[in-house]
């Protein structure tokens, strides 16, 4: 292997949903005990999946099958995080993730196994550093500058 290749770094891939209802913006606080967005990586097995067929895969793991919602075709955040977490020899995982704006449109999301909590937060006065970190509170943060 060339020098070059050691200097390149390894990401998980991610899609990460913005969702909307009345001027409210749906946060998740997830398994490790942060404030999340609604989706996640992209498995092995998916990697000729289309990426709108990968948010419904997690939108139904993360919310319930019966959620209703109208997604953005093309992403408006670009996201890299990382945090601690076993990733073979490693002890980090770096997430690069598209986030992508949806509106719900019927039903109510169900909080999953892989989230603690959730809540519906107010577009116009939230503030993201009190939940986020990270790379997760740059795309908050960048989603809201849209909204404002």
């Amino acid at each position: 292997m060339d020098k070059d290749n050691k200097q390149k770094d390894r990401y998980f891939v991610a899609v990460k949903v913005f969702l909307e209802k009345d001027n409210n913006l749906l946060i998740l606080k997830d398994s490790f005990g942060h404030w999340d967005l609604p989706g996640g990586r992209i498995k092995r097995n998916e990697f000729e999946t289309p990426l709108d067929q990968v948010m419904k895969r997690k939108m139904g793991e993360e919310l319930g099958p019966d959620l209703q919602y109208d997604i953005e075709s093309m992403p408006k955040i670009l996201m890299r995080h990382k945090r601690e977490e076993q990733v073979g020899d490693e002890t980090e995982a770096r997430i690069f993730a598209l986030g992508y704006i949806a509106r719900l449109t019927s039903g109510e999301p169900k909080l999953s196994p892989a989230h603690t909590e959730m809540k519906w937060v107010y577009i116009k006065t939230f503030a993201p550093e009190d939940y986020f970190v990270g790379g997760w509170l740059q795309g908050v943060q960048d989603y809201l500058k849209l909204n404002l």
